[in-house]
């Protein structure tokens, strides 16, 4: 099924083989979209991911083509809002003016009230929230006048319950499904839909097995949640069969609780 041919695509976020930002970029890719992605390796080589390799962008590149569509991809530090006019222009120079944003970037460390500062706060606000609210705001002014933009953001479950010990990622992925709701009222009159995604926990690399094992009773349908689960919902999302859908908070969790 080819229900994005001829789109371009921009997914944030995508530098690990395991992550959701690469199972976006096949799922999309296999619909034939065309796609740009971009990583920030730094931030999964502090994190510790396993699976963080710095030529993984280029080996995900070349699968991507192989699909059929054209691919391309950028280091891009979202927190510089410097860099969001010379990555759409990228884009456009590259593989043309773009149809679907996906923002997939974020920055989560664990932070409880008695390490909260300003000082680890300010990296969750800067990619978070504000990477995700200007480079969504700059998407939208490129492609004024075309039909059927998309904008699509990852939220995590912030109105489903508190999230203690997650405290600076929750305020900003909260702050994130807020600002998707007002933004897609103001866009829609230009035909641009804006949703949100909440994937609920997915195995990513991030699990350890006690995690695994304490999270997968809260799984009805008796399994972890995939990155292509959500990879899923965000085609449908990006195609001209979700015209009418916009200011969703959508939670694929596989009624996770």
């Amino acid at each position: 099924m080819n229900r994005l041919q001829n789109k371009t695509a921009i997914v944030t976020g995508t530098s690990r083989p395991n992550g959701i930002g690469a199972a976006i970029c096949r799922e999309l890719a296999n619909q034939g979209a065309n796609i740009f992605f971009t990583h920030y390796t730094n931030y999964d080589h502090q994190l510790g991911f396993s699976d963080a390799d710095r030529g993984y962008p280029d080996r995900l590149a070349e699968e991507l083509r192989e699909s059929g569509v054209r691919a391309s991809h950028a280091s891009v530090d979202l927190s510089d809002p410097s860099t969001l006019a010379e990555l759409l222009d990228q884009v456009c120079s590259e593989l043309g003016v773009p149809d679907i944003l996906v923002n997939n970037a974020t920055h989560s460390i664990d932070i409880d009230f008695m390490t909260l500062d300003a000082d680890n706060l300010d990296p969750h606000y800067h990619v978070n929230l504000r990477g995700t609210a200007l480079l969504s705001t700059a998407f939208a002014k490129r492609i004024d006048g075309r039909e059927g933009g998309r904008i699509i953001n990852l939220t995590s479950g912030q109105d489903r319950g508190p999230m203690p010990g997650n405290l600076a990622y929750a305020a900003t992925k909260g702050a994130v499904s807020a600002f998707t709701v007002s933004l897609a009222a103001e866009l829609a009159s230009r035909h641009i839909t804006v949703n949100a995604v909440d994937p609920g926990p997915t195995a990513t690399g991030w699990m350890t097995p006690e995690i695994e094992a304490h999270l997968l009773p809260r799984f009805p349908m008796g399994r972890i949640g995939k990155p292509e689960d959500a990879a899923k919902l965000i085609a449908f999302l990006a195609s001209d069969d979700a015209a009418w859908i916009t200011g969703q908070i959508i939670h694929s969790d596989g009624g996770f609780r």
